[in-house]
């Protein structure tokens, strides 16, 4: 699978463009503020039906403009597949594929799947654990369409719970059969979450292991770890156990909502206090293509990968591994940003790969 064709209309900083790529690599270069990022994030829509960045749709409306439109032509099982997502101002966004609405947005996601590396990634280290669980459901969703719909069902029935937590302390009235239906209604849903997720963590442990070791020439050990309530205690169990404290705090205190990912280095030390800045770049980047080879098993095909300011605190050696291995056969079409056309070009001619670079100054194209 690759993007052919990429036309945007009133997106960000763009009043209007049309890209036509190479399957290989492509390049978006330009000064900070030019609009590359921009690019990137159009074809994160195509792919994903949102921003990577920044959840308000209407936010991405050209300013003095009342919509946008972002279109996009791939080539998947040797068929063009056309693709556009438009918005107008407080109105419901539109999706399309081949002119055909989708029944809902979540049957597109998958369909064209890809791999998005950014700075803003930084939080999966630095951030708290909700930013690592959703890291997890956001991969396992493009190869799973019930699995999204199993965490929106959980979600509701949590609220539920919280909800009437809340009411049993405001009105003094507990109603001990709805609790234990809600109760039954998560144990049900939480445990088919937390078995998809330890089966996702076994194989994706092992690509991030891989890919991390090549990155880095083993220069230090590191780990990433799947902690779950559940590895301990079944659902039902952590859910009555912790029934006084839920109760007292209003809130459900125990179930899959609280999952989290471990990231060590040098054994048992926390990669966010002990990495350096190299380090935790080079484990995200391994997460990521771990997601990406993930994907590729899954789908048997190969995702799009978006590089978004990949070299800002990498080294030269780290950077040229990191070109040569996305440029080799386990990887398909790719998309990087960056401020130095030259350094791009040099790269990529001494690993000898097709690249086609595009200059970007102030919402306009050249090639």
């Amino acid at each position: 699978m690759w993007l052919k064709q990429l036309s945007l209309l009133n997106f960000k900083n763009y009043a209007e463009s049309t890209l036509t790529f190479l399957p290989e690599v492509n390049a978006f270069t330009g000064d900070n503020g030019a609009g590359k990022t921009n690019l990137l994030d159009a074809i994160h829509y195509l792919s994903l039906c949102k921003s990577y960045f920044n959840p308000i749709d209407s936010q991405h409306i050209k300013k003095g403009e009342e919509w946008f439109m972002v279109q996009g032509e791939f080539e998947r099982d040797e068929r063009t597949e056309a693709i556009s997502c438009s918005l107008k101002r407080n109105q419901k966004k539109q999706f399309k594929r081949n002119k055909k609405d989708y029944p809902r947005l979540a049957d597109h996601i998958g369909q064209f799947p890809l791999v998005m590396i950014s700075p803003n990634d930084s939080e999966i280290i630095t951030e708290g654990s909700e930013e690592r669980r959703r890291f997890v459901d956001n991969v396992i969703s493009q190869t799973d369409n019930r699995y999204l719909d199993t965490l929106i069902a959980y979600n509701k029935i949590l609220l539920q719970r919280n909800m009437l937590l809340k009411s049993i302390k405001e009105r003094g009235v507990f109603d001990v059969g709805l609790l234990e239906v809600l109760n039954m209604q998560l144990v049900e849903v939480g445990e088919r979450i937390y078995m998809r997720r330890k089966q996702f963590m076994t194989d994706f442990t092992l690509a991030f292991q891989r890919h991390y070791t090549y990155l880095t020439d083993q220069a230090e050990e590191v780990s990433l770890v799947y902690e779950s309530p559940l590895h301990q205690n079944d659902f039902l169990t952590l859910l009555n156990t912790c029934l006084d404290k839920d109760r007292v705090l209003e809130r459900t205190t125990q179930g899959i909502h609280k999952d989290d990912l471990l990231f060590t280095i040098h054994g048992e030390m926390p990669l966010k206090k002990f990495g350096s800045q190299g380090q935790q770049k080079s484990f995200l980047i391994a997460l990521k293509l771990a997601q990406y080879t993930f994907l590729q098993e899954q789908k048997q095909f190969r995702p799009l990968l978006l590089l978004d300011d990949i070299f800002d605190k990498l080294d030269d050696r780290r950077t040229k591994k990191l070109m040569k291995m996305v440029s080799d056969d386990e990887f398909g079409q790719i998309f990087i940003t960056d401020t130095d056309a030259e350094r791009i070009r040099e790269i990529f001619d001494e690993i000898a790969q097709p690249i086609r670079i595009f200059d970007i100054e102030g919402g306009e194209v050249h090639v």
